[in-house]
């Protein structure tokens, strides 16, 4: 196998679920080790407990990847003898590094909140509250019509001019370009002091704001002038919409009580809890993954018979209920879905190191 470095895989997850979608409040990205070292074996996990951190050493895995970040709020003392102390040396005493995709990997797509969506078999997905919507970015960049391809191509490879369900999308015009190279210019068309006339092509793509700088790096790096000429205008078009959760429609109408059963085989969990009457026939439905109980009003503005989410507590469970809105609590650790995913993602790149999903159990609760 051949070593991979942990800033190559950060970047290979953050093309899945960019940093930039996570709430302010969450803490993603490294969160234990280190950016440079490389690895060939790499351990998914939901959450990061002493057994799941053992279970990588056992593995020889020294990259731990995890769904709920093991840091949230900064430190202000590493104890050694405290829960997460103790978890903390034992990652730096065997070299293993931390990265968590949170709330990013919940609003992004194919993230969690679709998988749980597509595990019950639901159609006509939208998302349940919108969250972050793309600011998008027009390039303009003057090229010599012998360069525009390559340009374009390397443009288009790196994220620029995706539109829907369409790549490397552009417009070109021709035209003609001129500039008078002066003392200390080392020009790649005409000479010093001399004005020169050229024909270029005008190309044009969209993109998001955040890739503005890869998009330029990219430009510059193979873009034959030493000086590219280039516009960045903002637009006012919708771009993409990120958001929390996902709401769409059984294939027929059911009881709530086999939705709820359906619900138990496809996650493999033995209990849910209920609200609403066990009979009623219920076919709209909002997912989200996690702790969801407060965004209950956005699913019954959505009109859903019925909210699937974990976590739930008395008074929203009972303001849901009155307000007609019937809710299945399956538990936090349905989010476990991540790690069968993230393992198949992380495989399709990275042929050469090994990806590993935890067999340890971090769901702390228990019927009896």
């Amino acid at each position: 196998m051949n070593p991979i470095s942990h800033a190559t895989i950060f970047n290979a997850l953050e093309k899945w679920a960019p940093k930039h979608l996570a709430y302010e409040w969450d803490n993603v990205g490294l969160q234990v080790g280190s950016y440079t070292e490389q690895t060939t074996k790499v351990l998914i996990t939901l959450d990061v407990t002493e057994s799941v951190v053992d279970e990588a050493i056992k593995n020889e895995a020294n990259l731990i990847i995890s769904h709920h970040p093991l840091l949230f709020q900064p430190l202000q003392q590493i104890n050694i003898h405290s829960l997460k102390g103790k978890i903390i040396q034992k990652l730096l005493k065997n070299h293993i590094s931390v990265y968590a995709a949170h709330t990013n990997l919940d609003l992004a797509d194919g993230g969690v909140n679709d998988l749980i969506f597509d595990r019950l078999s639901l159609t006509s997905k939208e998302i349940l509250k919108e969250v972050y919507i793309e600011k998008l970015i027009k390039l303009i960049v003057y090229i010599p019509n012998d360069y525009v391809s390559k340009v374009r191509k390397a443009l288009g490879d790196v994220g620029v001019g995706h539109i829907g369900n369409y790549s490397h999308c552009a417009f070109q015009s021709k035209g003609q370009a001129t500039f008078k190279p002066l003392a200390g210019a080392n020009p790649f068309i005409g000479k010093r002091d001399i004005q020169e006339f050229v024909d270029e092509t005008k190309l044009e793509m969209i993109m998001p704001d955040n890739l503005i700088s890869s998009a330029l790096a990219v430009l510059k790096s193979v873009h034959p002038y030493e000086e590219v000429a280039y516009d960045l205008y903002p637009l006012k078009n919708k771009g993409k919409v990120f958001g929390l959760g996902r709401i769409g429609d059984l294939d027929h109408k059911m009881s709530l009580i086999s939705l709820s059963q359906k619900i138990k085989e496809t996650f493999n969990i033995s209990h849910v809890r209920i609200t609403g009457d066990t009979d009623r026939l219920v076919q709209k439905v909002a997912v989200i993954g996690g702790s969801g109980e407060k965004y209950f009003r956005d699913a019954i503005a959505k009109k859903a018979d019925v909210l699937i989410t974990g976590d739930l507590t008395f008074h929203h469970a009972l303001d849901a209920k009155e307000m007609g809105l019937a809710i299945i609590d399956p538990g936090h650790h349905i989010e476990e879905v991540m790690k069968q995913a993230t393992k198949l993602y992380l495989e399709q790149i990275f042929t050469d190191i090994e990806m590993i999903d935890s067999k340890i159990d971090t769901n702390p609760f228990q019927f009896v």
